[in-house]
Order: C-alpha cells, then sequence, then structure tokens
C-alpha cells in the first residue's frame, strides 16, 4: 500500500541526514509485520525476491524495454548487476561517487555485499531497523530504503522509502514519464510477490 511522504515527518531514520539534498519519490507499507527483531527475516525476504523474472509478463516488458533503451541510449541497465551495469556517475551536483563517504564512520562496513545479480544496486548500511541501497545510471540517482516501524504494543511493520535525485531537466522527464507505469504495474505485482515469499517464510 502507498503511504503519504508526509508520514516520514513522523518518524526519525539515519537516512534523513544521508541524503537531505534528496526527493522523496514514494513511500510504501510492506505486506510484512513482525516483532522487534524480525528485520532481519524482511531483509532476508527482499533479498530472495525474485522480480521481476517472476512477475507477470507487463513487468517483464517494461523491464525489457527499459534495458533496450538503456543500451541504446547509454542510460544504463536495471537487469544486472552494480558491478556489469556500466558507468557509475556520481551524485549529481557533487562529485561524490558514492553516498558512503557521507555515512557515520561506524556504519560504512554494516551492510554485506548485495545479493543481486539482477539488479545494479551497491549496499550502504544497515542497522536493526533500516537497510539503504544505492542506484546510479544516466536519469537519476536513487536509493532503496528498508524501514522496521514500532506501530505500537510490541508490533512492527515493514516500509520502503525511495529518494531520488534526478539528472537534469532529462532526468526529472524520465521519472514523470515512468511514474504512471510504476504505480500502476510495477508497485502493485512488486507487493504482491512480496507478499507471497513473506507468507512462505511465516
Amino acid at each position: 500500500m502507498r503511504l503519504p511522504n508526509d508520514v516520514l515527518k513522523t518518524q526519525d531514520w539515519i537516512i534523513d541526514d544521508i541524503v537531505p539534498d534528496f526527493d522523496v519519490e514514494d513511500v510504501w507499507a510492506l505486506p510484512a509485520e513482525g516483532g522487534a527483531h524480525d528485520f532481519p527475516a524482511v531483509v532476508q525476504a527482499q533479498d530472495s525476491l525474485d522480480f521481476p523474472a517472476a512477475a507477470p509478463l507487463p513487468v517483464r516488458l517494461l523491464w525489457g524495454i527499459r534495458d533496450l533503451l538503456g543500451r541504446a541510449f547509454g542510460l544504463g541497465r536495471i537487469s544486472t548487476s552494480a558491478d556489469a551495469a556500466g558507468a557509475w556517475p556520481s551524485v549529481p551536483g557533487t562529485g561524490e561517487p558514492s553516498l558512503r563517504a557521507r555515512l557515520p564512520e561506524d556504519l560504512r562496513d554494516t551492510s554485506p555485499a548485495s545479493p543481486f545479480t539482477d539488479k545494479p544496486f551497491r549496499p550502504l548500511y544497515r542497522t536493526d531497523t533500516e537497510l539503504a541501497q544505492e542506484i546510479s545510471n544516466r536519469t537519476m540517482y536513487g536509493v532503496m530504503h528498508l524501514a522496521w516501524v514500532d506501530q505500537g504494543s510490541g508490533r512492527y511493520r515493514a516500509q520502503m522509502t525511495v529518494y531520488v535525485k534526478p539528472r537534469g531537466t532529462f532526468g526529472k522527464a524520465y521519472m514523470a514519464f515512468i511514474k504512471p507505469f510504476r504505480y500502476a504495474i510495477v508497485y502493485p505485482a512488486l507487493m504482491r510477490h512480496f507478499e507471497r515469499t513473506w507468507s512462505k517464510q511465516h
């Protein structure tokens, strides 16, 4: 379920200090709930997602089209690991090759290497309630942030936030162009896939 971006104003996360110059693209309540110590299971569920390979045909077609455009126009591929995706452009408006330099020293080696071989993410950090991974291509620099949100009475819910910093006018136009497809096709399929994966583990 998509949440209003304003929900972040009531929450306090490390990522807030890492990406103050990024936009919040969207916030999602993931179909995963548990106790205070169950966040590792959420991370495991995310790591084991076979997405988009196991997604419905429309999602796979969109992924394929995006990869074709990426190869044709040098935008970067989205169906491969970060190491195989090609150039890793720096954070827009800075010379920073990664957001790792913005991390507190004690967080720089907290996240293991990304398990993804079909998505170009690089790990940033991990705590008992947060996981952040970065992605970069010719259209934007982004962060995928997972959080374990306290619901009270000992219950927690998984939440995913996407932060982006578009690359100029083209990047903004590209993000606006793909937004309807993300909301109508990609994210509904991702939520269903995550729910099935979580249910199998619990």
